[in-house]
């Protein structure tokens, strides 16, 4: 594996956000940025055609992904940025790129009026393929989206991060998510948020007299078990603040609520090698489609 950062560009809004965004990340991580731009050949007829001709297609093979270099290189000065142009599906290609490289980001459409992210089918096959952290970025974030405002109310990239947010499943914890999610943390100078959700027993849901006191004790008992969980990497970590949040409900909409006010959300994503299917679990692909942050998925036993 190549220690850079890359970067899936098709010449989109989300991509160039998703760009613009690896660059911020190289430069906190001290790596190369990699631009991939993936050229997927048209059928000869429409290859013949007056708007896909070959002035078309040296446009989206060239021209763009140059230009976007170039630009990067000007607004993130000190980032070393190459760009790489490959044929074939965007799908197969990206994820075959992500298993050489540190971390693969990709671009999302925003959801028009609700917020989050319409993640498409390249996106899911990539973060379903690769064991690679991938981070998915929405059209129209901007580096100032990650910060807190200024004291004049401003949104401003020249303040501190805003927390990164981690989902946490305290019964089956994984040390490359949370190292992951402390990293970042770590890296922004800012607080990890662990957001933990949990449910009453079952015979809560049928309506049947139980302790009145029950909801109390389950809710100590988990936040227990998330403190015992995140202890050593406090350790691990001193200087990274930790807020723990453990509470009763869906653990995707307390992530999806947290997001609103985070740099960057972190999720889990069991790998499960099985010969057809996106295997990503329910609460990942609901954070991903319903985050408002950049969310970053990572592979884990």
């Amino acid at each position: 594996m190549s220690r850079t950062v890359t970067v899936g560009l098709d010449g989109s809004s989300e991509s160039r956000a998703a760009a613009e965004w690896a660059a911020r990340e190289a430069k906190l991580r001290d790596l190369p940025l990699r631009l991939v731009h993936v050229w997927e050949p048209v059928p000869e007829p429409m290859a013949q055609a007056p708007l896909l001709g070959a002035e078309t297609q040296q446009h989206w093979s060239e021209r763009i992904p140059r230009e976007t270099a170039e630009g990067l290189r000007l607004r993130h000065p000190g980032v070393d940025v190459a760009m790489e142009q490959l044929s074939g599906s965007p799908a197969e290609a990206l994820a075959k790129e992500a298993e050489d490289t540190e971390l693969m980001v990709l671009g999302s459409r925003g959801l028009s009026g609700i917020g989050g992210f319409l993640v498409g089918s390249v996106g899911m096959a990539v973060i379903a393929r690769t064991e690679t952290p991938v981070v998915l970025v929405r059209s129209g974030e901007q580096a100032a989206d990650e910060h807190e405002k200024d004291s004049t109310g401003i949104p401003s990239a020249a303040t501190a991060y805003r927390p990164v947010v981690l989902g946490l499943d305290t019964g089956r914890p994984d040390d490359a998510v949370i190292a992951f999610a402390f990293e970042e943390a770590a890296r922004r100078s800012t607080t990890l948020k662990v957001v933990h959700g949990w449910n009453l027993p079952p015979y809560y849901a049928y309506g049947l007299p139980g302790d009145p006191g029950l909801h109390a004790e389950v809710g100590r008992q988990e936040a227990a078990v998330l403190a015992a969980v995140l202890r050593p990497w406090r350790q691990k970590y001193p200087d990274v603040e930790v807020a723990e949040v453990s509470r009763c409900g869906s653990p995707a909409s307390h992530v999806i609520d947290a997001s609103r006010t985070a740099s960057l959300v972190v999720v889990g994503r069991r790998i499960r090698r099985k010969p057809i299917g996106a295997h990503i679990g329910a609460v990942t692909h609901a954070v991903l489609h319903h985050a408002t942050a950049p969310v970053a998925v990572v592979a884990h036993g």
